[in-house]
């Protein structure tokens, strides 16, 4: 990625990872993603705010050395992730003179990711200050944004907030500035989905000490720089509220097509009563997306057939990853159709027991829906319908 240049003298140098299709062996990354690194060149001292990926180290060292810097006193770490701290090494080994400010948890994690020696790093406290002659440092300490070390690094005279995770989007692109607000709040979406969410309270506590400074920028570790702040904030609002949306989702599998089945019947019945609703067949489905659509859901319908004793295990995955990002969803139901046997529904309620959610009473029936089955369908949404009324959105 070329240095290019924010506000008189911050630049970022960052780089573009335009092939990367997923993150932590986990989620699908189909935009790619970039790797936000940037340079503060104060009248006294000089600054990096963070690194990269360190697949990209070579790209980001050139970048340095493009930037036309002959010296870098300090590099700030906001998080120790390796995709924003994975260069460190070869760049302290080539700027001998530099210190690395961090905080005092991060310290400890970039010593065990790094071997990184203790007088390599000065730690700050939270509203900490650090001069750069005409431009000024404030260290803002954010745990669980999304690591327990993170912190949020404000630049006072330009305006700026440089953010690490927060407000970040993974997507490739070689746009300095958010240029298109329409896909860039998709993207940014289910990013906040699938890295923020379970923090979604601390973010809107740091949201409420935001909102006592004065900034135009936010300068996020991926994705493009915000010079329009306000829909972004008022997007993160809105995701990190308890607030949910007149929203059904229905992630399934099916086997044999008894439990699509009923999922498909549960859909029509939703419908028709006014209810918005969305089947995830997890046999194809994009998971970023279903994390996406959690952001917005009241209620939350698991559907699976039994294999020999318990859920299918793509089913038990879903629970599973359900558990950990930590929806804003008020009700939970199981539905699905088993041949023999098993304890699908306790293995599957014990799977999601740390959600804070309602259990409705589960639809699991043995072999093909019949009559019987199709109208305990109708009572489900019925009493979905209702809970949604009594939760006033719809």
């Amino acid at each position: 990625m070329a240095v290019r240049e924010i506000c008189k003298n911050v630049y970022s140098v960052g780089v573009i990872d335009w092939d990367r299709q997923i993150f932590d062996e986990l989620l699908p990354l189909p935009e790619g993603t970039t790797y936000n690194a940037y340079l503060v060149v104060g009248s006294e001292k000089t600054v990096l705010i963070d690194s990269v990926d360190p697949e990209f180290e070579e790209e980001f060292i050139t970048n340095l050395a493009r930037s036309n810097v002959s010296k870098i006193d300090y590099v700030i770490v906001n998080h120790a992730e390796q995709d924003h701290s994975g260069s460190l090494p070869v760049f302290l080994e080539l700027f001998p003179g530099s210190k690395i400010i961090t905080s005092e948890k991060c310290k400890d994690l970039l010593a065990s990711f790094h071997n990184i020696p203790d007088s390599r790093m000065i730690v700050v406290g939270d509203g900490e200050t650090l001069s750069l002659g005409d431009k000024t440092l404030e260290f803002l300490i954010t745990p669980w944004v999304h690591w327990p070390d993170t912190m949020i690094t404000y630049l006072k005279e330009d305006g700026i907030m440089f953010t690490c995770d927060l407000f970040g989007a993974h997507y490739a692109t070689g746009s300095l500035f958010v240029d298109d607000r329409i896909s860039h709040y998709i993207l940014a979406k289910r990013y906040f989905a699938e890295i923020l969410m379970p923090f979604r309270h601390k973010v809107a506590e740091y949201l409420d000490r935001l909102s006592g400074y004065e900034f135009g920028i936010i300068a996020p570790s991926h994705g493009p720089v915000y010079n329009d702040k306000e829909y972004i904030l008022d997007a993160y609002r809105d995701w990190s509220s308890d607030n949910v949306k007149n929203r059904v989702i229905i992630p399934y599998i099916s086997m044999h097509g008894s439990t699509r089945k009923m999922v498909m019947y549960l859909t029509e019945s939703l419908i028709s009563k006014g209810v918005s609703v969305r089947p995830y067949d997890l046999g194809k489905v994009d998971t970023g997306l279903l994390a996406m659509d959690l952001i917005d859901a009241a209620t939350i319908i698991i559907a699976t057939p039994t294999v020999l004793f318990g859920p299918h295990p793509k089913v038990a995955n879903l629970a599973f990853l359900s558990s950990i990002l930590k929806p804003k969803a008020k009700l939970l139901g199981i539905i699905g159709s088993y041949g023999w046997g098993g304890k699908t529904v306790k293995d599957l309620e014990d799977m999601v027991h740390k959600l804070n959610v309602e259990i409705l009473e589960p639809v699991y029936i043995k072999g093909a829906p019949a009559e019987k089955d199709f109208e305990a369908l109708d009572r489900l949404s019925d009493e979905i319908l209702n809970k949604h009324r009594e939760y006033k959105i719809i």
